[in-house]
């Protein structure tokens, strides 16, 4: 049954979003929130169309009206959310493949939504996933024009420099920004070759984009540009690629980003929050400098909530999912490849140079897929991960946790060498399948 995890509703878009659950969700949010009025985005994948139209038909339902995007990253949804001061919808499974799909819902200030109105949202949805309910009476309306407010917005991030004499290659992930992240990133004025940005509804991260950044590395290299970015799927997150064909993750962007902020006085309250996945190779480097490390668990939604506790202006996850609270209410990869862009472009030192200020440690990543329920408290579990601990002492760490978004549970260990995290990693495997 279709249910709330970290990142709203996700799962195959047949066998988990069904019209009639999809319908409830729709109607429940319009119950829960107490609002007439909702956008509407979508990803490009092919089940987008008829989950919005499923959508529609339940807030309309329950009196609301509907402005649909069309194709749209999820940043820019949410930022019209906030500028409109009305709640929002987006269908979209993120990096996910073609055949999951998913609904993001947020709220009249852009943000997730709590976790509290969620459950309420899900018990409602679940108490009227049979409630017959006809076609939607009212058409959507296009928002389409709204979006150039936003592309000004992301150019407006550049206070006024230029992006001119800088080569980018930008890899779409044949996504929500195929479009709209090229224009911003050429208005900006950058030379930008684009690559993964004809959609036809089934190649949305299929081989390329932040999941599988090699074919941008191998581009970056042939063209001889100054960076690379990979978008996903919804352009919520973005991995950037140097003139020499490495890849410069999220912790990497993010340490650039901080120290350049803390030399230039800007770094509000010298800190900056992190997830528990961050490699041991960020802190190192941004506590040597100076710069205060906020951890919480894994998901944007504790980042952003430790963010607005502090009051600081910098967070993210390695994946590429970054926060820059004074511009953005979620996770925005375009927003944040223009100012990995505008660092090369205004500094004048190479994109890998200044990922070398910080040193990744080698960290092994293993999901372990299992068939009955977890239990991390299970003493073979349990005596394996504090063996690992022991064993890695200040050298390395582990992390131990279920996916928040599939049947898995996620294994990290970072060590001196790969080979150690990988043995560390298989024994703790080895034990949750035991």
């Amino acid at each position: 049954m279709l249910r709330f995890g970290t990142d709203g509703v996700r799962g195959d878009a047949d066998a988990d979003l069904t019209s009639p659950l999809v319908v409830a969700l729709g109607r429940a949010a319009t119950r829960v929130l107490g609002v007439r009025e909702f956008l509407v985005g979508r990803d490009t994948r092919e089940s987008g169309p008829r989950i919005v139209a499923d959508l529609a038909r339940g807030f309309t339902a329950e009196g609301a009206h509907v402005t649909s995007l069309g194709v749209a990253p999820t940043p820019a949804v949410a930022f019209l959310a906030q500028q409109h001061g009305v709640p929002a919808a987006i269908v979209s499974a993120s990096h996910n493949p073609w055949t999951d799909n998913g609904v993001k819902i947020v709220a009249a200030d852009g943000r997730k939504l709590a976790d509290a109105v969620e459950e309420a949202i899900e018990t409602e949805m679940l108490a009227h996933v049979d409630d017959s309910v006809g076609p939607s009476t009212e058409g959507a309306d296009s928002g389409r024009a709204d979006l150039d407010a936003y592309v000004a917005h992301l150019l407006g991030a550049l206070d006024g420099r230029s992006l001119t004499g800088l080569h980018v290659v930008l890899d779409c992930a044949n996504g929500a920004a195929s479009e709209l992240g090229p224009r911003a990133l050429t208005a900006a004025g950058a030379r930008v070759d684009v690559i993964n940005a004809q959609p036809d509804g089934r190649n949305i991260n299929a081989g390329c984009g932040s999941t599988y950044p090699e074919g941008l590395q191998r581009a970056v290299r042939e063209a001889g540009a100054d960076l690379g970015l990979a978008l996903d799927g919804d352009a919520d997150r973005v991995l950037a690629v140097d003139e020499r064909g490495g890849l410069v993750d999220g912790d990497q962007i993010m340490v650039m980003t901080a120290l350049d902020w803390h030399e230039r006085g800007t770094l509000r309250g010298d800190a900056i929050v992190v997830t528990v996945m961050s490699n041991l190779g960020l802190r190192r480097a941004l506590t040597a400098a100076g710069v205060d490390i906020v951890e919480t668990p894994v998901g944007d939604r504790h980042v952003v909530a430790a963010m607005a506790e502090r009051n600081l202006p910098i967070g993210g996850e390695q994946s590429g999912h970054i926060v820059f609270a004074d511009l953005a209410t979620t996770g925005d990869g375009v927003l944040t490849g223009l100012i990995v862009a505008d660092l090369v472009a205004r500094r004048g030192v190479p994109l890998s140079a200044q990922a070398a200020a910080m040193t990744r440690l080698p960290q092994v990543l293993v999901n372990v897929r299992l068939s009955g329920p977890v239990d991390l408290e299970r003493a073979s579990v349990r005596d394996a991960v504090q063996q690992v601990e022991a064993e890695l002492g200040e050298r390395g760490r582990i992390v131990v946790r279920p996916s928040g978004t599939e049947p898995l549970v996620r294994v990290m260990v970072e060590a001196p060498t790969e080979s150690e995290a990988s043995a560390a990693a298989a024994r703790v495997q080895a034990a949750l399948e035991g």
